[in-house]
């Protein structure tokens, strides 16, 4: 990789909760690099620091120690650039599904053509062109959760945070949102960052699977799956059956048991 394909850096960064009462080390020295087109996968114990990290790269936490950079420039807030979807859908629910995705370009007062175009286009890539004028109480919960992706994509931002974005979800419809997004990361060149507490989500979906430890959060090893790759072209590929994959679940599963 070149150091132009370097989207996010973080360097040494240590973040702390401070209040009246005590002080909290949510991450640690925490040293990561995000490459362009990568589907980077956090996992970790719960408490361990994964939503303060996801939320300094957004923009809105400021590290106590270190920097957090964006193509060498340090982030210093929220910026569209940087699209965040949340574990439960943040919708508006007085405007319809394609109000609710043109909202980022509005605001952001670009061309109407151009908003126009854009609505459309994201409506036909999360699969809900027929559902523009509902509601979101009309919808599913996936579909919410589509709409939320559509949102963020609209403005086509050059990373894409999510936190848990799946968890609320049962177990069909978390399988197809996963293979759902794994389809649009694909056909988008996107690069993810995704944080889950779903061993087996992140060795599917991930180029990059990172672990963390328990608090104070610390980065404690990386993982370069390449199983994403064999269940889109091998047809009769089963995961669950894959040694090396049993394998890398195991030795994560440990990492975070410790």
């Amino acid at each position: 990789m070149t150091h132009s394909d370097t989207i996010i850096e973080m360097n040494n960064v240590s973040v702390r909760y401070e209040s009246n009462q005590n002080s909290v080390q949510a991450i640690e020295k925490v040293n990561m690099e995000i490459q362009k087109g990568e589907f980077v996968c956090l996992v970790g114990p719960s408490g361990c620091g994964k939503s303060t990290l996801l939320k300094t790269i957004a923009g809105y936490l400021q590290p106590t120690e270190g920097e957090v950079l964006m193509h060498g420039e340090a982030i210093q807030g929220p910026d569209w650039k940087r699209g965040v979807v949340f574990q439960s859908p943040t919708l508006y629910p007085w405007l319809t599904i394609e109000d609710n995705i043109r909202f980022g370009p509005t605001v952001r007062h670009l061309d109407e053509k151009i908003i126009e175009e854009l609505t459309e286009k994201y409506l036909e890539e999360v699969g809900l062109a027929d559902f523009a004028k509902n509601y979101p109480f009309e919808l599913s919960g996936g579909m919410k959760q589509r709409v939320s992706l559509a949102r963020v994509m609209i403005n086509e931002p050059e990373l894409m945070l999510m936190d848990e974005p799946f968890s609320a979800l049962d177990a069909m419809t978390r399988k197809k949102m996963q293979d759902f997004l794994s389809d649009l990361w694909r056909k988008n060149h996107q690069t993810v960052l995704l944080i889950t507490h779903d061993i087996e989500e992140a060795l599917r979906l991930g180029t990059k699977v990172v672990v963390m430890s328990a608090n104070p959060g610390r980065l404690v090893e990386t993982f370069h799956p390449t199983f994403q790759e064999e269940l889109l072209n091998n047809p009769t590929y089963h995961l669950d059956e894959d040694l090396s994959f049993i394998k890398m679940k195991r030795e994560i599963t440990e990492m975070i048991a410790k």
